[in-house]
Order: C-alpha cells, then sequence, then structure tokens
C-alpha cells in the first residue's frame, strides 16, 4: 500500500517506520528539518520498546502527493493548514491519529475522501534526528469518525496489526475519542506544570487535581449524548497513569522544548464546549488558562 504520514514527529515516525518495514508498503515521512534530511540520509532507527531500522521515503514538502492512505499525526492546532495541504493532493483514506477533538472536523472540512478517527496510546519520543523511541507499548484505537462499522477501518486495523502495531477497530470512536480526552485532560496540563511523569497523578495532591479535571469532561461528554459515565472515566484515568507512570506527556514535551502545547484541543475544547452548554468546569478553566498563559509569556500564541 502506498502511505502518507503527514507530520512525522515523534508518534508519525514510530507509526510510519513500523509500516516501512514490509517491503510491500511504499511509506513516505512529511517531516521538518533537520529529522526529515537525518532520515533520508542515514534512515529511520526506532530504538527502545519496539526496535527496527528503515529507509522510508521522506520529505519537508506534503503537497501534490497521492497515496491510498495518508495518516495525520500534526499537532492539532496544525490540522486545519494539514488539511489545506493535504487538498492539493489525492487519497483514498485519511485517518487522525491526533490528540484533543475537533481533528476530524477539521479535516472532513476541506477534504473529500473519507475521514476515520483514530487514538495512540504507544509512548514515542524524538530522541534526535533520525531516532525516535518507543517509550511504552500502547495501542491503536480507530473506526468511522461518526461510529459504525466500516470496510476502510477493518482494511487499515489489518495493515497496523500485521506492522506490529497492537490495534483495535472500534464501532464507537465518538466514545473513544472523547474518553481518551478526558484522561488527557487529566494527565496533560497537570504534568507539564509541574514538570512530573504520568505516574505523578495518581499521588496526592496532583490526583485530586487529574480527577477533578477528569470528572468535568465527562460531565461535558454526557451533555454532547456520549455514554461516558464518572466512574468509567475516572477508572480509565487511573488505568492510563499506572500503564504509562513512566512515561513523559506529549505536553510536557512540548513545554519542556518551549514549544506550542495541544492545550485548545483537549482541556481548552472542555472549557469551549461546556460554555456552549452553560456547564461549570473550573479545574479545566485554570489548567487551560495557566498554559495558555505560559505560552503567550513566550509568545507561543
Amino acid at each position: 500500500m502506498d502511505i502518507v504520514v503527514f507530520g512525522a514527529g515523534s508518534l508519525g515516525s514510530l507509526v510510519g517506520g513500523m509500516l516501512a518495514r514490509d517491503p510491500a508498503h511504499d511509506v513516505t515521512l512529511v517531516a521538518r528539518d533537520p529529522h526529515a534530511t537525518a532520515v533520508r540520509e542515514r534512515g529511520l532507527e526506532i530504538v527502545d520498546e519496539l526496535e527496527a531500522r528503515v529507509y522510508p521515503a521522506t520529505t519537508t514538502d506534503g503537497r501534490d502527493l497521492a497515496a491510498e492512505l495518508a495518516i495525520v499525526t500534526v499537532k492539532s492546532f496544525d490540522t486545519a493548514a494539514a488539511a489545506e495541504t493535504l487538498a492539493t493532493g489525492s487519497y483514498e483514506t485519511i485517518l487522525s491519529l491526533q490528540n484533543g477533538l475537533g481533528n476530524e472536523e477539521a479535516l472532513a472540512a476541506r477534504l473529500e475522501c473519507p475521514i476515520l478517527a483514530g487514538t495512540a496510546s504507544y509512548g514515542a519520543l524524538l530522541r534526535e534526528p533520525g531516532v525516535v523511541a518507543c517509550t511504552g507499548i500502547g495501542d491503536i484505537v480507530l473506526g468511522a469518525r461518526g461510529g459504525g462499522p466500516s470496510e476502510r477501518a477493518d482494511r487499515v486495523g489489518d495493515l497496523f496489526a500485521s506492522a506490529g502495531l497492537e490495534t483495535t477497530v472500534a464501532d464507537d470512536m465518538p466514545r473513544r475519542l472523547w474518553e481518551k480526552l478526558v484522561v488527557n485532560a487529566g494527565i496533560n496540563a497537570v504534568t507539564a506544570l509541574t514538570a512530573t511523569e504520568n505516574g505523578a497523578v495518581l499521588q496526592r495532591p496532583a490526583n485530586e487535581l487529574a480527577r477533578e479535571a477528569t470528572g468535568e469532561a465527562a460531565r461535558v461528554a454526557r451533555a454532547r449524548g456520549i455514554r461516558l459515565s464518572n466512574r468509567d472515566a475516572l477508572a480509565a484515568l487511573e488505568s492510563v497513569a499506572a500503564d504509562t507512570a513512566a512515561n513523559t506527556s506529549s505536553m510536557r514535551q512540548d513545554v519542556r522544548a518551549e514549544r506550542r502545547t495541544e492545550i485548545d484541543a483537549i482541556n481548552g475544547y472542555v472549557v469551549d464546549r461546556a460554555a456552549e452548554l452553560g456547564i461549570e468546569v473550573p479545574t479545566n478553566g485554570v489548567l487551560t488558562a495557566l498554559v495558555r498563559t505560559w505560552e503567550r509569556g513566550r509568545d507561543l500564541r
């Protein structure tokens, strides 16, 4: 299969690199320099929990490409721009593997091909240009963005599974996306602001803060028609935090590197939807305000 990975940073390089191990697939990574140049000259090395060295095609220009599948892994604030660039090419299916909510809608607004929704819980870290570390085995969940069965999702799921990636094809992606969001709402901003690993939210006083943020997000999800109880949401928070206790959240990685974060698509998304519904979400409001203030202080917004 011809595959384009658009936004091949840490997660995109990990997924694209695993797919590139199969010579039946032609994989192209759309990445930024110096990572793109390093992969082009020396190949892509995957280290730690997964190991491989592969030689996918690499470019910094994502315009006018064609493939059966495009996997979008850009930061959420770059989704609209990615859609504009993808629209210059030709794709049969596009899969979003991004953090937060709203990405699939932004892609569908500009692109005519079917859009699949997905989540990924693999730990990935770009150690240096050309080297991506798998810091934790997770899973990829994907399916039709509106829910229900999808032959396209089945095909992509088989593709990922055959590449050695733990994969589930789900018919309830709206709920799955919200479940990941409520977990990220409890983990990402807290660990980013306190410079701690994910396991920090399992202990006081961070545990109380994380549980409040997750509970608020679950309440907003239910108000939007998603069946997600507080009990299930908090159980998911505890499970993910325990399974990834030593991992560094993507938001903490962004803060450490002084990059713009995805706060708008996570806690900020909860705040915005809550305002539309007249629901109070004070913990998410404070976390969002703190991270946005940090970004503005560094001219990242």
